[in-house]
Parts: C-alpha cells; structure tokens; sequence
C-alpha cells in the first residue's frame, strides 16, 4: 500500500494541484488540500484499497477540504459563495476576479498543468524562480533535486520557491492569465520546465530504480499538448523531438538486471524506431525555419546519435560543431562538459580532459555528472590514480542506486 500511495503521488499529485490552482486562484490553498487529501488516503485506503481513479478521489477529497476550509476561515461573503460554487459546481458569476480570470484561460490552454506551467512564467517572477517553481508544484520535486539541476545549494533553491510564491499569493495581479499574444513570451520558461521534468524521468535523481518512466510520459504528453498548442514556435518542436528522441534509448539503457548500460555499449536494435523516425521529422521541421535555439540544436546532437548504426559510426565532428552552436546560445558549465566528452570521443581522452579542465569546476563540483565523466577521461588516459579518486567522488554525489552500482563497477575494474 506505500508503494501504491507513493505512486499515485508521483503520478497525480501534480496534476490535482494543478486543477485545484485552477478552480482556487490560491497555489498555498491548493497544496495544502491536495496534501490533506493525501493524508487522508493514506488513513483510508490500506483498509478500503486503492480507489479505480485514484486521481479524481485526490482531486475531489481535496476539493472538499478547501470547500471546509473556506467556510472555516472566512465569513465574507464572497468566500462563501466561492465555496458554494465549488460545492455545487454552478456557473453563477463569482465574485472573485481571480477565478473568472483563471476560468477565462481555459479557452487558450486546455491542460490544467500547462496552465500552471505559464502561471508560474509570470513575468512578475523572478528569472530564476520561475522553472524551480514550476518543478515543484508540478513535478512534485523535492527541493534538494531541483537545487541539483540548477547547481545551486538547497538553501538557495528553497528560498527562490518560497519569495516566488508569496510574490504569487500577496500580488493578485500575478494571477491575471496571460492571453494568446503572451504566451510566447513565457515560453522559454516553460519548455526548460518540461525538460527538466523529462530529465528526472529519464534519469531520476535518487531511488532504487533508473528511471521514472510517470515523469517522462508526463513531460512528453506535456510537449505534445504544447507543440500542439504553440505549432510555429521553433522550440516548442524542438523540445518534443529532443525528448522523443532521448526516450527512443529507454529500452536499451537498462540490462535484464536492472544494470545500467552506457550509450557507447547499448544494443541499438533495442531502441524505438517509431520514435526515431518521428523525432528525426520534427528535427527536419525545425532546420526548415532556419530559426536555431537551445532545444533544437539538442535535439539535433540526439538525431546525430540516431543516425549512428554503431558507437564508432558515431560523427562526432558533427557533435561537436553543434555543441559549438549551443554554447554561443547557452554559454553553460553542462553544455561545455558535453562537448569535452565529444571531444575525448574524437580526438582521444587528453584533448577531452583538456577541454575539461577549462571549465570552471568549482561551479560543477557538486555536479556527479561531471565527477563521472572526467573519472572516465582519466582511466582511459591511463591516470588510474586519479581516476580513483574522481569516481570516489562521483560515487560520493549519487544518490540513485543503479547509477551508484555502475560508478562502483567501473571503479573496480581499476
């Protein structure tokens, strides 16, 4: 029963909040009666079973502790109308403009989640708290694996999330919905979301398991529904084809085991080839338009990938030019860490390790990622020595148990 429970959190827990920001115009208000209603069930359901929607039984319990809470907390009038609504779900005109408002927006975007997700793109935001915000509420993060994605301390991260939803909660201005005409500039925010979302997924920052194939799926649906949505944005495309294309190696990625198996080394007649072909279209789509951004030129060094029948068939020349592209972009510590890996594929691990040491690393040294990599470049360079206390490092900074146990394998064959 707490598996089942931690598996409908993970999988509904965002989307119930979502629907219920929705209907209340209150993200505190919403987070706080979709936790009750967690609560509850976990009294409940270990003597009752799982319900056959457990999404909707969250929703509807949440929904009624909100109606309860309104009635507890406030004697206004227009609260208790709200609550009526809520209860009785009319079409009475409400009093709050905060609801109307967010009930407008449906007309725009029809997805509870992706509404969120351009709510929470409020130009009145932060930069650098609007992403982090949206992984929280939607994805159901914890704080600490969203300060690891933005190479931040925890402390930072929870700070930025805290000051952007009290900014949300005190200026009820945040919550007027942005029409059509504006949601392209909220765009660069949510399309980072949904891949941050996709990331976890396809690689998930702790647990016993690989992956977390309810946040991939749900990134993808997400990407569809915005590809759908917005058609002529560039990245929006490029975004779905990255993540089709990335997904299209799940299958390959894993042994029977449940053992980790590294790009170079996976049987590529595992991997989907419906994917691919509809991942390489959408790639074609956006060098059609001539209009490069971060998530396109991605998706392309995926496509690169693709196309490579064998590791050794791989062109990393082409790799590398695109990473190349992508840094004058995204000038980023990651995006410089990838391509020394190119570069170590190509022109042999001490070019790559000399790449990788003009990184800043003090910037990547909570990063395991960079740890693994550079732990790698030195065992092949034949600095065993060294090698030893990168991957000490690396295995230090993972909290995922398959990850940990390969680290731990290619440690030992030292």
């Amino acid at each position: 029963m707490t598996d089942g429970l931690e598996e409908v959190f993970r999988r509904e827990a965002g989307r119930c909040t979502a629907t219920l920001i929705r209907v209340l115009g209150d993200i505190d208000l919403a987070e706080d009666a979709v936790a009750e209603a967690f609560t509850i069930a976990a009294k409940r359901w270990p003597k009752t079973g799982i319900p056959p929607n457990p999404g909707g039984w969250i929703t509807t319990t949440a929904r009624n502790r909100a109606i309860d809470r309104l009635r507890r907390e406030s004697t206004r009038a227009g609260r208790h109308l709200a609550a009526h609504r809520l209860h009785t779900d009319s079409m009475d005109p409400d009093p709050n403009p905060q609801l109307d408002r967010l009930d407008n927006f449906v007309d725009v975007v029809a997805d509870d989640q992706l509404r969120l997700m351009f709510l929470c793109a409020h130009p009145a935001l932060a930069s650098d708290a609007q992403v982090p915000l949206i992984l929280r509420l939607l994805a159901g993060l914890e704080t600490g694996e969203i300060a690891r994605a933005f190479l931040v301390p925890e402390a930072t991260m929870a700070q930025r999330i805290v000051r952007a939803k009290r900014k949300l909660h005190d200026n009820h201005t945040s919550y007027r919905i942005p029409g059509a005409t504006e949601l392209p500039d909220r765009l660069a925010a949510v399309v980072a979301a949904i891949y941050l979302i996709y990331t976890e997924g396809h690689t998930a920052t702790s647990g016993q398991n690989l992956t977390r194939t309810d946040l991939s799926s749900e990134a993808i649906r997400l990407g569809r529904t915005l590809a759908e949505l917005m058609p002529d944005e560039p990245e929006a495309i490029g975004l779905l084809a990255l993540m089709l294309l990335s997904e299209s190696r799940r299958p390959a990625r894993s042994n029977p085991d449940g053992t980790m198996v590294r790009l170079a080394d996976q049987d590529r007649s595992r991997w989907n080839q419906a994917l691919i072909i509809e991942g390489h279209q959408l790639v074609r789509a956006c060098l059609r338009r001539d209009q490069p951004g971060p998530f396109q030129i991605q998706a392309a060094i995926a496509a690169v990938h693709a196309d490579a029948p064998t590791a050794e068939a791989t062109d990393w020349a082409q790799i590398i030019a695109l990473y190349d592209q992508l840094y004058s972009l995204r000038p980023h510590p990651v995006v410089a860490l990838n391509r020394s890996v190119a570069v170590a594929e190509l022109h042999g691990p001490a070019k790559g390790l000399a790449a990788l040491t003009a990184i800043d690393a003090g910037t990547l040294d909570t990063y395991q990622p960079y740890h693994a990599a550079r732990a790698d470049l030195l065992a092949r360079a034949g600095r065993r020595h060294e090698a030893l206390g990168a991957y000490d490092r690396a295995i230090e900074l993972t909290t995922n148990a398959v990850e940990r146990a390969f680290l731990v394998r290619q440690r030992a064959a030292l």
